[in-house]
């Protein structure tokens, strides 16, 4: 059975499972205070080209979101995202958990555009009855999005400069982080993220890690006890050394750019494959998802031999599905995809 249904169903690159090795029978103090942690947040500040940036690792991206969403949030605000955003669709509800309503502004393949989310802001304060209203106190944005879509530079600096003005912070998920910036056609670098959003989380579990995430704060505004908070939520690892060795290895000799330039290669390649023999795509994907409009039948064929994932219905007859390569996608893997595609076209 052919993989591509999304990019952590493998678990660590081989560099990192060393590492772990290595160090596995040192004996280190917990929750992160280590001397690796240290040193991968160190490695992270550098190439963010930020050196006052405070980092924490948490163990997953659900966790992370919830955490930071509630702990910069007011117990009175919600937070902004667009319809398909991640918090708005895909976290069961975890936000508004925490007692904070996603807000939620069009979705334009995905992404949030500056004018619409600078009208919703004005509106809001314009509006007189706005105190029996959720407060919008922070933006959410993915790169890449839920459909692999991203930001320009320009896009980012248009949202961050209507943050700024009406004085609430831009987070950005960054879960597929490393594929965003990887995409030959980006202009936006791990430098433009850390200028422009004042927090952002690096994403090691779907970017060759087996678990956590690094969450950025930019700008000394990390809240007060965020570890703490990070406890309460659930999202803090006792065994903290084992996100900061992954962290440490990832940004290491620039691994985790590397493995991310090689999904997009994947992708690419099977980008050209799919567009070779006349498939329909649902939209425009420069990164490691990509989105097919598949007859029912043929779809139903294909899962015989091939795992991907379910996106959405088009019709009684057509279903968009998202085939993603990763870190450990090869090109025997791609090339035996379109061996395959062409078996069940027959």
């Amino acid at each position: 059975m052919l993989s591509f249904e999304s990019d952590y169903t493998e678990g660590a690159h081989p560099k990192i499972l060393e590492k772990l090795c290595e160090t596995n029978m040192e004996k280190l103090p917990g929750y992160g205070s280590d001397p690796y942690c240290e040193s991968a947040k160190n490695k992270i500040r550098k190439a963010c080209g930020c050196p006052e940036a405070e980092v924490m690792f948490l163990v997953g991206g659900t966790q992370t979101n919830a955490t930071v969403i509630d702990a910069m949030l007011e117990k009175y605000e919600g937070v902004l995202a667009v319809q398909t955003g991640h918090v708005s669709v895909h976290e069961a509800g975890a936000i508004e958990y925490t007692g904070h309503k996603v807000l939620e502004l069009p979705s334009h393949d995905g992404k949030m555009d500056a004018e619409e989310l600078e009208e919703y802001l004005q509106k809001f304060w314009q509006d007189e009855t706005h105190e029996h209203m959720v407060f919008p106190g922070m933006v959410y944005l993915s790169h890449p999005t839920e459909y692999g879509t991203l930001y320009s530079r320009e896009e980012l600096k248009a949202i961050s400069v209507v943050c700024q003005q009406f004085h609430i912070p831009l987070y950005l998920d960054g879960a597929r982080l490393g594929y965003g910036l990887m995409s030959q056609e980006t202009d936006v670098t791990l430098q433009v993220v850390a200028k422009y959003c004042d927090v952002f989380y690096i994403g090691g579990t779907k970017v060759g890690a087996l678990c956590g995430e690094a969450v950025v704060f930019t700008k000394k505004n990390m809240p007060k006890y965020f570890m703490t908070m990070v406890k309460q939520h659930g999202a803090l690892l006792a065994k903290g050394r084992l996100l900061g060795i992954q962290f440490d290895a990832l940004f290491t000799d620039e691994l985790y750019f590397k493995i991310s330039k090689h999904a997009i290669l994947m992708a690419q390649l099977l980008k050209e494959g799919f567009q070779e023999r006349g498939y329909e795509f649902y939209l425009e994907s420069p990164t490691n998802q990509q989105f097919i409009v598949l007859e029912n039948e043929e779809m139903e064929r294909l899962k015989e031999k091939v795992s991907f994932g379910f996106w959405e219905k088009v019709d009684d007859k057509h279903t968009v599905v998202r085939f993603a390569t990763s870190w450990a996608t090869q090109k025997e893997d791609v090339d035996r995809l379109m061996e395959v595609l062409e078996e069940n076209k027959k």
